[in-house]
């Protein structure tokens, strides 16, 4: 059991990396204000309503496009690694002394000794918990 939640983990660590340094762009094709399409890693093909500007010598009359396309990208993050130099003496000083008490969390007593075996135990002449039926939830 702890092999598949550990080749889980990983799986999932490595996702969250690649998905955090890829980059994506989105077209998007906007017609008289409201958005209309949206595409990814693609040119959008328009709603067919695009004007075109024809060249004329002397006089023309522009029209306002209704259309409009944009491209918003979305940068992924370039560097992953910090190095342990970059951090403060103060802050490296924290990260060791944590990681040493975190560690020794985890550390059996070796003693098998119980404190209180050279005690009696107390003499209950009647439950009083039942008796009066109050119960702690």
């Amino acid at each position: 059991m702890k092999k598949v939640l550990y080749k889980i983990l990983s799986f999932t660590l490595a996702l969250v990396v690649i998905f955090s340094t890829m980059s994506f762009t989105f077209n998007l094709h906007y017609c008289g204000g409201t958005l209309v399409e949206t595409v990814l890693f693609q040119q959008v093909k328009g709603c067919g309503m695009e004007t075109s500007n024809p060249s004329a010598e002397g006089c023309s009359i522009t029209k306002k496009n209704c259309c409009d396309n944009k491209q918003e990208v979305v940068d992924g993050q370039d560097e992953l690694q910090i190095s342990f130099d970059t951090l403060s003496f103060e802050q490296q000083t924290f990260i060791a002394a944590f990681t040493y008490s975190y560690i020794n969390l985890f550390e059996g007593t070796e003693s098998e000794e119980v404190p209180f075996n050279d005690y009696p135990r107390p003499f209950v002449k009647r439950n009083v918990q039942v008796l009066h039926q109050t119960f702690l939830i």
